[in-house]
């Protein structure tokens, strides 16, 4: 009779084999394999990890924190002064000067935008008021003399007096002596300000008070006698990259604000008479 038997012995045979055997080995076998070889791969894989996060903020924050002064260390003057000293060794520039509206009953330029070289020349595009109108025309002054492309002329370019229309000879306004370069070293009370982010450009903004004379040189019909807050904002490399200034640029009429800006440095165009 081996049933009894049978039934008897099989389930302590199960029991006393399969889970002594697979708690002895499974548990133990992780936790003495596993363990250790995660603890020693992951921690410096980690620790890299870390390292990485922390160069990445160091250098972001440098960018967002400034960058090149020019040459001029900390003394805001010295480093305008560097500025224009960069603006007067490029051959050219892509400039524009603008204001959004002019006082009424008031004639002058609105938009100026081209390029300005030291021969001196500027070709470009010049939109002015006259007489409560509006209107762009292209413009190449070079020589000495300014030419303009009038509307409805049929001429193609002639050569005009800016003064009748309140603009400034634009091929002057790179002149080292004369040009919107000054406004740099003639600023007084300048004062380093604020940091911004343009791009891929982290700006630096000087503040000061230009002259009425510096400015009345570029635009004629500044007040000479008036001082012109300005902004003065730098690139990374020192560069002058744009200019606010406002002040009474038309006589017995409410302040004007104008942007200057530059861009491309270092543009080598030939210029010529139309």
């Amino acid at each position: 009779m081996t049933s009894p038997r049978s039934r008897a012995a099989r389930p302590s045979g199960r029991s006393a084999a399969r889970p002594s055997g697979r708690s002895a080995a499974r548990p133990s076998g992780r936790s003495a394999a596993r363990s250790p070889g995660r603890s020693a791969a992951r921690s410096p894989g980690r620790r890299a990890g870390v390292l990485l996060a922390v160069v990445v903020l160091a250098t972001g924050l440098a960018a967002c924190g400034g960058g090149k002064d020019g040459g001029g260390g900390d003394d805001p003057t010295k480093v305008l002064a560097a500025a224009k000293q960069q603006l007067d060794d490029t051959p050219g520039v892509r400039l524009s000067l603008r204001t959004k509206a002019l006082p009424e009953g008031v004639d002058g330029i609105l938009d100026a935008t081209g390029v300005g070289t030291h021969a001196p020349a500027f070709k470009g595009e010049i939109k002015v008021l006259f007489n409560g109108l509006s209107a762009t025309v292209p413009i190449v002054a070079v020589g000495g003399k300014v030419y303009a492309k009038l509307p409805f002329s049929g001429n193609g370019f002639d050569p005009i007096n800016p003064d009748d229309y309140g603009a400034p000879d634009p091929a002057g306004l790179l002149d080292p002596d004369t040009g919107v370069a000054t406004w740099l070293t003639a600023a007084t009370g300048v004062e380093k300000g604020k940091q911004s982010r343009n791009g891929k450009q982290v700006l630096t903004d000087y503040t000061g008070t230009v002259p009425g004379e510096a400015v009345a040189a570029v635009i004629p019909s500044a007040n000479k006698a008036a001082g012109f807050p300005a902004t003065f904002s730098l690139d990374g490399d020192g560069r002058l990259v744009s200019a606010d200034i406002t002040g009474p640029f038309y006589t017995g009429k409410e302040p004007v604000a104008y942007t200057l800006g530059l861009s491309d440095y270092g543009t080598d165009q030939e210029i010529t008479a139309p």
